[in-house]
């Protein structure tokens, strides 16, 4: 075990401390509520962007000023039913149930943090890397990445395959290209061989 298995212990194990003192239905609160921000947020950030001033000319600057808007917007109502939710709880004497359901949640959620990380870090170089390949943690964690890349719908898990591939599109490295023909036109195979 080398040092970076303790920090993705220390990671997992912040999680579960969060978790601890926030309780479970809040941190589910909060876990929904970044998603449902996302969701709106890029649902209706077209129908904020049209009703801001023409102070804004630029399109894109209007949809991420829309974005913002409402995912703030989301997150701050969220948050008062978060402390509402969390309330309740306290008062229905179920605050042990509610912290010990909590560290499982933040446990899972440190989980799924470091997997991401791990994800995006074998986008880059680090894999090569000594400390990467002496880690006995990373090689469970490459396996939860594969696990959830194929929860993916299928053109997104062969897409996020490339990048993990480097992008190529060689056929002879891969076994085949990770990247579908977009032009719609396949590459001229060549000559026919002629017989000998």
């Amino acid at each position: 075990m080398n040092w970076i298995d303790l920090v993705i212990i220390a990671l997992i194990a912040v999680s579960g401390v969060i978790s601890l003192f926030r309780g479970f239905v809040r941190e589910t609160f909060s876990l929904a509520t970044w998603i449902v921000g996302v969701w709106v947020g890029i649902r209706f950030a077209a129908d904020v962007a049209v009703i801001l001033p023409d102070a804004v000319p630029d399109e894109t600057v209007r949809l991420a000023i829309g974005f913002a808007v409402l995912f703030i917007a989301v997150l701050i109502v969220g948050g008062l039913l978060g402390v509402l939710a969390g309330k309740l709880v306290k008062g229905t004497g179920l605050t042990g149930t509610d912290r010990a359901l909590g560290i499982i949640f933040g446990a899972l959620r440190g989980v799924v943090l470091v997997a991401m990380l791990v994800f995006l870090a074998s986008l880059t170089l680090m894999p090569e890397e000594g400390w990467w390949e002496r880690s006995m943690l990373i090689p469970h964690f490459e396996r939860v990445v594969d696990w959830m890349l194929g929860l993916l719908p299928e053109d997104w898990r062969e897409h996020l395959e490339g990048l993990l591939s480097g992008g190529e599109t060689d056929a002879g490295a891969h076994g085949e290209a990770p990247f579908p023909f977009e032009s719609g036109v396949e590459p001229d195979a060549g000559p026919p061989d002629t017989p000998q």
